[in-house]
């Protein structure tokens, strides 16, 4: 028997089509990380991201997201570890922006990050945000069939379908994002750090303030 009939995955890519193109956290990283390192490094964040989608898919489907949704002790920590981390990479950007200084900004030596790093960053980005876990435990479930067996295996190609959507919206992103970076630090390197550190910072307290559904 087939893990899932067509109707199931046509729905299921309607809907997940449309979550992805809404504005939320994950578009407000890509966004930050494109404008302070360009297309590539966007397209990068966006692999962490979407690599994240697949482990919080995975953990869905092992049930270790439940914790979350039956544990408000577990959720709070996740919750504002996930926070702090933002936080601190927000301030970290606008220290970095403070260091370029005009000087730099004319010598066009801004601050580089490895691609491994901003990979890592958004993967961690991405776990760390309990919302997703609740959302992965509560979407998911409406599209897998237990009694067609391999329930964790629906539950990651389930996950996979939606980082590949995912990942579509986050190229689309992320070229749009970078262009207008590189005009922007044609103006002032520093101001594209100045913009990353601050959309950060809220996305760390946006994630401090969030309430269990």
């Amino acid at each position: 028997m087939a893990l899932f009939d067509l109707q199931t995955l046509l729905t299921y890519f309607a809907a997940a089509v449309v979550l992805v193109i809404l504005p939320g956290p994950g578009t407000a990283w890509i966004v930050g990380q494109s404008l302070a390192g360009g297309t590539r490094r966007g397209i990068q964040a966006g692999l962490g991201l979407e690599t994240a989608t697949l482990l919080h898919a995975l953990a869905a489907g092992l049930g270790l997201s439940a914790l979350l949704a039956t544990s408000a002790m577990a959720f709070e920590f996740v919750k504002y570890l996930g926070a702090a981390y933002l936080i601190w990479l927000g301030i970290k950007a606008w220290r970095n922006g403070e260091a370029a200084g005009p000087q730099a900004e004319a010598e066009g030596d801004e601050p580089r990050v490895s691609a491994r790093s901003v990979y890592l960053r958004s993967v961690v980005t991405g776990v760390l945000n309990p919302k997703v876990a609740l959302f992965f435990l509560a979407f998911l479930p409406q599209f897998v069939h237990p009694e067609r067996g391999w329930v964790w295996l629906q539950f990651l190609l389930l996950g996979a379908l939606l980082a590949v959507i995912g990942f579509c919206n986050d190229l689309v992103l992320s070229f749009a994002a970078g262009r207008f970076g590189r005009r922007m630090a044609g103006g002032g390197g520093r101001w594209t750090q100045r913009v990353t550190g601050t959309l950060f910072i809220g996305l760390g307290l946006r994630l401090a303030m969030q309430q269990r559904a």
